[in-house]
């Protein structure tokens, strides 16, 4: 019985560790450290998202800065949408360590991570 005891709360433990702690944004933001963001920890389903929008109204451009918890489908999409009245372009990445999605600074495995989205903005991707 004890030791029913034991394994239990060694598996409870373990898919406790499953789970990420992500950034989340709870409105979009104009720059990449003014989310007004708070830790959330995902689905086991889910990973860590950073999402980039740019659009234009009158002339003027606007970038559109997102992050939270998102299906890993989500990962490396792009795409349009469509927010107050504005066509944005949107390009998503994913990272998969606890508050990962900080952008506080970019940090070095984080920046090797984006080369692949990089390079895919600068010509080889369609969005």
């Amino acid at each position: 019985m004890k030791s029913v005891l034991v394994l239990s709360t060694f598996l409870v433990i373990l898919s406790v560790g499953e789970t990420l702690m992500c950034y989340t944004c709870i409105f979009p933001s104009l720059t990449k450290r003014d989310c007004l963001k708070f830790p959330r920890m995902c689905q086991p389903t889910e990973t860590c998202l950073l999402s980039k929008a740019v659009g234009k109204k009158g002339g003027q451009r606007l970038v559109l800065y997102e992050k939270g918890c998102a299906p890993t489908s989500l990962c490396g999409v792009c795409g349009t949408k469509t927010a107050m009245g504005i066509v944005f372009t949107y390009n998503n990445t994913c990272c998969s360590s606890d508050l990962c999605n900080q952008t506080a600074g970019v940090m070095p495995w984080l920046a090797l991570s984006l080369w692949p989205a990089l390079l895919l903005t600068l010509g080889l991707s369609s969005c």
